[in-house]
């Protein structure tokens, strides 16, 4: 099978390659987009350490002095201390401003490694190579960078996009069933804001495990549009964040225990029946987000591990996401499927009705 290839627009292009063996290209790269770099440090998790080692051996035979660094898994390498230690390991290392860093795998160590890298000597390159579905689809290409903080996640950050994407879907076999559907809520996400297509592949294979490559594909162009045209997040690349903003609020309280994709599948029903209530989508457009996420085998209720969840939390956690303006609400919603829009200070009852619609109440 050959790799597909989606270029995303913007001051500097850059290329996200999507197939079997993707990772191979790290070694050409340094002939192209890495042409003059030196040193590179390699960012991984612990059970990506084969992975990274591949890595490490491929720059150095391509004359990059490259070494590994460890990180925590999942969001607990999203913290500043993490950061910090990083910056450290980037000193000792010697990285200069015509070096980089290679970020080895999910959406949570693409996401510091490409903070990481903006704030480096004011920023150096960065490849990125997911290794999980959401990497690939989200977290790893538009170059939205950042780490959580106490208030929420994602607060700080960076724009830095990187110098390539690697999407290497050979990662996927050994990725553990849950991981892979979580990763398929932003994929549906991108069906639903701008691609029917993607809709049609999951309706006839909820697995997605027939359709991989084209379903990453397809969202990754979803993405690379969106951030081609709004490269900072003031316009289109808005909606993107479709879901989101439930979505977050429910990582935040629940400590990060919930999937982002697990959480994202709640966050699209709810936006869905906001809408709803709105009178932007029919009740059977409704129904189909939820029917969508079920037949994945994603949650399409938020009923709460410990007793924080509730809903006077979540709302206030929701107007420190970073959609919201002041003391304004606002939601990226459907008007009809396809259509996305926003929509701002909505009725307290409309966001009562949402919530008891995904919550349990009803």
């Amino acid at each position: 099978m050959t790799s597909r290839r989606v270029t995303v627009p913007g001051e500097e292009p850059y290329d996200v390659v999507i197939g079997p063996g993707a990772q191979v290209e790290l070694g050409l790269l340094t002939a192209t987009v890495l042409a003059g770099t030196a040193r590179a440090a390699v960012v991984h998790a612990p059970p990506l350490a084969g992975l990274a080692g591949a890595a490490v051996e491929t720059l150095q035979t391509a004359g990059v002095a490259a070494e590994a660094v460890v990180v925590p898994d999942g969001e607990a390498a999203k913290t500043a201390a993490v950061a910090a230690g990083l910056w450290e390991e980037l000193g000792r290392l010697g990285l200069t401003r015509s070096d980089a860093l290679v970020g080895v795998g999910g959406g949570a160590v693409t996401d510091l490694a490409g903070f990481v890298a903006a704030t480096w000597l004011r920023g150096i390159r960065v490849v990125q190579v997911p290794t999980s579905v959401l990497g690939m689809v989200d977290a790893a290409v538009g170059g939205k960078t950042g780490i959580n903080t106490g208030a929420g996640k994602n607060l700080v950050g960076a724009f830095h996009p990187p110098a390539a994407v690697l999407a290497d879907t050979d990662a996927l076999a050994g990725l553990p069933e849950a991981e892979f559907r979580a990763g398929l809520a932003e994929v549906v996400k991108c069906g639903l804001i701008a691609d029917a297509a993607i809709l049609e592949l999951l309706d006839a294979d909820p697995t997605g495990r027939r359709s991989t490559g084209e379903l990453i594909e397809r969202a990754v162009r979803v993405k690379a549009a969106a951030v081609g045209e709004d490269l900072y997040d003031t316009g289109v690349r808005e909606f993107l964040n479709y879901g989101h903003t439930l979505a977050h609020a429910i990582e935040r309280v629940e400590d990060f225990g919930w999937r982002h994709g697990e959480a994202v599948a709640v966050g699209l029903v709810f936006a869905a029946e906001l809408a709803g209530q709105a009178g932007l989508l029919t009740r059977d457009e409704v129904d189909r987000h939820r029917r969508l996420v079920a037949a994945i085998g994603l949650p399409t209720r938020y009923l709460p591990t410990r007793h924080a969840g509730d809903w006077d939390r979540i709302q206030a956690v929701m107007r420190v996401d970073k959609k919201a303006r002041g003391a304004s609400l606002r939601f990226v919603v459907l008007d009809g499927i396809g259509n996305p829009r926003i929509l701002a200070d909505p009725d307290q009852a409309w966001l009562d009705a949402a919530w008891a619609a995904v919550s349990g109440a009803r």
